[in-house]
C-alpha cells in the first residue's frame, strides 16, 4: 500500500472530488480526517470507510481556528500528521459586472487564503514527519473562463502560492508541496451546477468534442488516481510543481465555455 500508516487531512472530503480522495487514501493504508460542511453526508463516508480509519470535523474551513482544529483532529486521533490537501473550495459563476468586493474576498477566503493558514498551522507536525500539501487547483488558473472570473483569480493565486512554497518549505523544512490543477469534473455539485444554469439532466452524456474529445469529462476517482503519487514517497525530491489533469492542450486553447454555447452545440449534435 503506498500511503500505508499515513496521517492526511482533506479539506472538503464529504462530497466530490475530496471524498474520492479521501477513499483512495483509506485504500492505500491511510488514516484520514474527513471535513467538510455536510454532517450528514460526512458521516456516510467515515460509515463508509470505517471509525478506525477515519474521523470527522465539520466546520466552516474559513472560521476562526478551523485549520488549528484540523490539525488537532488528526493528531488526536492518530498521533501525528503526515499530508494535507487542500481541496475545499467555493465554486461560483461571476463576471466583472457581478462580482462586488464582499464576493470576491469570500472567495479568495476559501480558495486561497484558508489553504494558506492550514498549511502554517499543519507545518510543524509535517516538518516532523518530513510530510507534503497537495493543493486541488483548477485549469482556470492559467487564464479563467468568462463566466469564472473571481473564481479563477482565486486559483491562480493558489497556484503561485503553490510554486513558491513548494520551494521555501521543501528547502527550508523538508516539506514538499505540489498541484493538481482539474479540469472539467463530473462532481454532484458540478451536476446540479449546470442543471440550474439550463441543462437537461442528463447532459454530461452528451458533451460536443470542442468542450470534451473523449466523448466525457473527468471522473473525481481518476483526480484522486492522480493525487495517490504526490501523497506518497514514490515522487521523491520534487517540489513546487504544477500538473494539469486535462483532456485538450488548455492553454492557448480559446474555445468559449460557457453554457449557452454547450448547450447550442448539444442540441446541433442531436
Amino acid at each position: 500500500m503506498r500511503l500505508k500508516n499515513k496521517v492526511i487531512i482533506v479539506t472538503g472530503s464529504c462530497t466530490g472530488i475530496g471524498k474520492a480522495i479521501a477513499e483512495r487514501c483509506v485504500e492505500e493504508g491511510a488514516r484520514v480526517v474527513i471535513h467538510g460542511l455536510e454532517k450528514d453526508l460526512g458521516e456516510s463516508v467515515v460509515a463508509n470507510l470505517g471509525k478506525a480509519k477515519t474521523v470527522l470535523h465539520i466546520e466552516d474551513i474559513t472560521a476562526e481556528n478551523a485549520p488549528e482544529h484540523l490539525v488537532e483532529a488528526a493528531t488526536d486521533a492518530f498521533g501525528r500528521l503526515d499530508a494535507i490537501v487542500n481541496n475545499a473550495a467555493m465554486v461560483k459563476s461571476s463576471n466583472l459586472q457581478t462580482t462586488d468586493l464582499p464576493f470576491f474576498r469570500r472567495m479568495l477566503d476559501v480558495n486561497t487564503l484558508a489553504p494558506f493558514a492550514l498549511i502554517k498551522a499543519a507545518l510543524p507536525h509535517l516538518r516532523n514527519t518530513r510530510g507534503c500539501v497537495l493543493n486541488i487547483g483548477s485549469v482556470n488558473a492559467w487564464c479563467g473562463e468568462p463566466g469564472l472570473f473571481s473564481y479563477s483569480v482565486s486559483k491562480g493565486a493558489l497556484m503561485t502560492m503553490t510554486r513558491n512554497l513548494g520551494d521555501t518549505l521543501h528547502r527550508e523544512d523538508g516539506v514538499r508541496v505540489n498541484q493538481i490543477n482539474p479540469g472539467w469534473v463530473l462532481t454532484e455539485n458540478e451536476a446540479l451546477r449546470k442543471n440550474e444554469q439550463g441543462l437537461p439532466d442528463d447532459w454530461y452524456k452528451d458533451i460536443p468534442p470542442e468542450f470534451a474529445p473523449s466523448g466525457r469529462i473527468l471522473q473525481p476517482e481518476e483526480i484522486a488516481a492522480a493525487a495517490i503519487y504526490w501523497l506518497s514517497d514514490e515522487c521523491g525530491p520534487v517540489s513546487g510543481q504544477v500538473m494539469d489533469l486535462e483532456q485538450h492542450p488548455f492553454i492557448g486553447r480559446n474555445l468559449p465555455k460557457d453554457v449557452e454555447t454547450m448547450s447550442r452545440a448539444s442540441k446541433n449534435k442531436r
